[in-house]
């Protein structure tokens, strides 16, 4: 009997561990779910933006949540991660194809966009000036309306997109133009 207890034990420990470890995989059940952008290229190439959107839930977000001049992961969770299958023109900086790493220097009258060539992180800590691959200036301003869910996004253009980030009451944008 006690034998039997053990090993009934045993495996109800093991099923509750199997069963906390798949809810934690499941992104889509975070308070900040995976989201991502894709904008397509000419001559069937693309760039591809996988992040985690936060939500703003009442906070004050720029200069509160997120402060302005310091580096932001551009999302939560997971690093913000940016893949590029062509050249490309970001704010006019070159930008080889290849996989990097996103971050932000958000501030009130503009942000700077971070590329970094550190991948493969969590998004913090931040790698670090060592690993930029360039820093481009974004436009900053007002959005409509509120914005509930921290969003990137593209529009698209005649020879690229805009990147656009969108939270709270703000919006940032960079033009990219494939080469």
């Amino acid at each position: 009997m006690r034998k039997f207890l053990i090993f009934s034990s045993a495996v109800l420990l093991v099923t509750a561990a199997a069963l906390v470890v798949r809810a934690q995989q499941d992104k889509s059940k975070r308070p900040s779910p995976p989201a991502s952008a894709k904008c397509d290229l000419p001559g069937g190439k693309s760039i591809t933006i996988d992040y985690s959107s936060p939500r703003a839930k009442g906070r004050k977000i720029f200069g509160g949540l997120v402060p302005y001049g310091e580096v932001w992961r551009a999302g939560a969770n997971e690093a913000t991660t940016f893949v590029t299958t062509a050249d490309l023109m970001v704010g006019g900086t070159h930008v080889p194809a290849g996989s990097y790493t996103l971050f932000t220097i958000p501030d009130k009258d503009k942000w700077t966009l971070i590329i970094s060539k550190k991948t493969g992180e969590w998004g913090i800590p931040y790698p670090g000036e060592k690993d930029d691959l360039v820093r481009v200036d974004m436009k900053a301003g007002s959005t409509s309306g509120h914005v509930e869910n921290f969003t990137i996004a593209f529009d698209k253009e005649a020879k690229g997109c805009t990147l656009r980030m969108e939270w709270e009451n703000t919006k940032a944008t960079v033009a990219i133009t494939a080469m």
